[in-house]
């Protein structure tokens, strides 16, 4: 048999099996709901993969019929590379609700007890992945809120060495904490080990102390990194890089159907930017082009936009498609 080859893009972290309401309002009014898959690591996998890119998801199910199939969905549907999907022996998979209340911040009803595969993700679940070799190795920091996972990805960023990409998506998952401070204290030291930095003005507050863009922006570049990525909402999203550009980058504006997901969407089409050597900034409108789109519908794995979606969208806004200068 073939060896399979190595991915250009390694996402390691949450899983779940997704069930999106069919009615908006509280749960209590919902009937019917659509099933899918996700976590930010698998969202940010799939969203990648669907432009057209090797990717693999680095996680834990549980062994059990809801791990079966987020294998299979990986691997048939959505075309991600599970060889480094390991299975727990006897914890659950998790399970997570979305509830449309409002639309453009939904809540997330999470089934993540007594603990969640994911987050006992092991140094030996990882010990053959290809930390050092791919071309973008991506962390969310709500790892770092699990001993074991935190162990885990702390001992493959220092594998990886701070090779470029090296990307921490901020990530701040207020549930997953004790509290704010807790959060800070563990994501703040492995800072020092990625090359690039994506979070919103919250998550840069807890990542390095302050919700101005351009402070933020000037604290990450002074850890070393190559990119600080600062979303700024309806105000875009600002790039500063090491070399000197610091621009902001227009959002896209659309109704929304469903506030879920549109960052995960943004972080693979980031991920594509990256590995077509556009530039950052280049990278971070297609993000911007690829949350919009799927801001506008239900799910988030299963509504991932493709590359000719992508450039339809821009090419309707005005802006170039995403074979074409800027």
């Amino acid at each position: 048999m073939a060896e399979l080859p190595v991915p250009e893009l390694l996402t390691v972290g949450r899983v779940s099996v997704d069930l999106y309401p069919e009615q908006v309002g509280p749960m209590r009014d919902v009937r019917t709901l659509a099933k899918s898959i996700g976590g930010t690591a698998t969202n940010v996998a799939v969203a990648a993969a669907r432009l057209g890119h090797r990717v693999a998801l680095a996680t834990k199910v549980g062994d059990d019929s809801f791990g079966d199939d987020i294998r299979s969905a990986l691997n048939g549907r959505f075309g991600v590379d599970t060889r480094w999907v390991s299975t727990h022996p006897t914890l659950p998979t998790p399970l997570a609700f979305a509830e449309l209340d409002p639309r453009p911040e939904p809540k997330i009803i999470f089934y993540r007890e007594p603990s969640a595969p994911d987050a006992e993700l092991s140094h030996d679940d990882l010990a053959d992945a290809p930390v050092e070799d791919v071309e973008i190795f991506w962390i969310p920091a709500s790892r770092f809120a699990f001993p074991i996972s935190a162990e885990t990805v702390r001992g493959a960023l220092l594998r990886r060495a701070r090779r470029s990409h090296t990307v921490l998506d901020l990530d701040w998952r207020p549930h997953f904490w004790s509290s704010e401070a807790e959060a800070s204290e563990r994501i703040r030291p492995m800072l020092d080990h990625v090359t690039i930095a994506i979070g919103n003005r919250d998550e840069c507050r807890v990542a390095v102390g302050t919700e101005d863009p351009d402070t933020a922006a000037d604290r990450l570049l002074d850890l070393g990194l190559e990119a600080a990525v600062v979303k700024l909402g309806g105000d875009g999203v600002m790039v500063a890089t090491a070399a000197g550009e610091r621009v902001t980058v227009a959002p896209y504006p659309v109704e929304v159907v469903c506030g879920l997901g549109a960052g995960d969407a943004f972080g693979g089409a980031f991920c594509h930017g990256l590995l077509s050597d556009v530039g950052v900034a280049e990278a971070v409108r297609l993000g911007n082009a690829a949350g919009a789109i799927v801001a506008s519908r239900l799910m988030c794995a299963d509504d991932m936009p493709t590359l000719d979606e992508i450039d339809a969208f821009l090419r309707e806004r005005g802006a170039p498609g995403v074979g074409t200068p800027t």
